[in-house]
């Protein structure tokens, strides 16, 4: 794994001194680059100063709490994967911060082996300056754009449209409506989106792609009430419709 970390920098933000200081130097072993802060307000200035791989961002914190560190991530329309880490056992906590714009999270206390494996799988799935190259010779057949109804997606440069006015979506929405569109119109398992997008089975609920499904049909649906693009299919998991 330290080959595959070479050169990724990763921003923690993380107020706690001693997670803290476990995650740089577990990170830098295997090989990461490796940027922390102890606060929301010092983390959005690393994360515009350092342009990171990647965020790994505790959601408690003084000066700016993680929730309002991970929106304003998501408003610079930057795709950087984030990663929560949270001591809270809500389902509700961890929801809001996939709705803002969170790919991933972690609750306290976690293992490095799980914590590594998870970011292993952020990176592998996200086509990052400098590794579009490195990406499409695996992926073949994947669509570089998608265009339906009013809306128009770009997945070389991580933008979307919707009419006159730009989506806000994370690499996470991305690359799940990359997958699904890939195929239109055959259904796709809960369990095969795990898999496929987020690059590992052990996920800890399926919910998850629920979550992040109810999302895109927010963004990308007239009515996501009634959505036209990504349907369910009930009693498997979901199809995407052109």
């Amino acid at each position: 794994m330290a080959a595959e970390g070479t050169s990724v920098k990763i921003l923690i933000i993380e107020d706690d001194q001693a997670v803290r200081e476990g995650l740089v130097e577990n990170l830098k072993l295997e090989g990461y680059a490796v940027v922390a802060r102890d606060n929301g307000v010092e983390g959005l200035e690393a994360f515009d100063k350092e342009s990171p791989d990647l965020v790994i961002l505790d959601l408690m914190m003084p000066r700016l709490d993680g929730l309002e560190v991970c929106r304003r991530i998501r408003e610079s329309k930057r795709a950087t994967p984030i990663m929560i880490l949270t001591a809270k056992c809500s389902e509700v906590d961890k929801v809001v911060g996939l709705e803002l714009g969170a790919d991933d999270y972690l609750t306290k206390p976690f293992g490095m082996r799980e914590l590594f494996a998870r970011l292993k799988a952020l990176l592998r799935r996200v086509n990052a300056a400098g590794k579009s190259g490195e990406e499409s010779s695996d992926k073949g057949g994947e669509r570089d754009d998608l265009v339906f109804g009013d809306v128009a997606i770009d997945f070389r440069t991580y933008r979307a449209r919707k009419g006159e006015k730009e989506i806000m979506l994370s690499a996470k929405e991305f690359e799940l409506l990359r997958y699904l569109s890939n195929q239109p119109d055959i259904p796709v398992s809960r369990d095969e989106l795990l898999d496929h997008v987020w690059g590992y089975n052990n996920y800890p609920t399926t919910r998850t792609v629920d979550n992040f499904i109810a999302r895109l049909r927010q963004k990308i649906e007239d009515s996501p009430d009634r959505p036209r693009h990504l349907m369910t299919v009930h009693g498997v998991g979901y199809k995407f419709v052109l």
